[in-house]
């Protein structure tokens, strides 16, 4: 079995993940609305997008250091 902080990290990533993966699923519709405004605004938000991914899991790190 595992011990709850491995259980709530897994948890917390599947969360995560589950999360982007709707928008991602979406992402073409959200670009093409946005596209048909800016180009410029549809970039930012796909470049935004990317980021945010990443930052959600650099941030629960820094997190799960601090607590350690």
């Amino acid at each position: 079995m595992q011990d709850p902080k491995t259980r709530n990290a897994v948890i917390a990533a599947g969360a995560i993940l589950l999360g982007f993966g709707v928008i991602w699923l979406l992402m073409p519709r959200i670009m093409l609305a946005l596209g048909a405004e800016s180009p410029l605004l549809a970039g930012l938000f796909a470049t935004l997008f990317v980021l945010a991914f990443f930052g959600v899991f650099w941030l629960r790190a820094r997190q799960q250091k601090r607590k350690d």
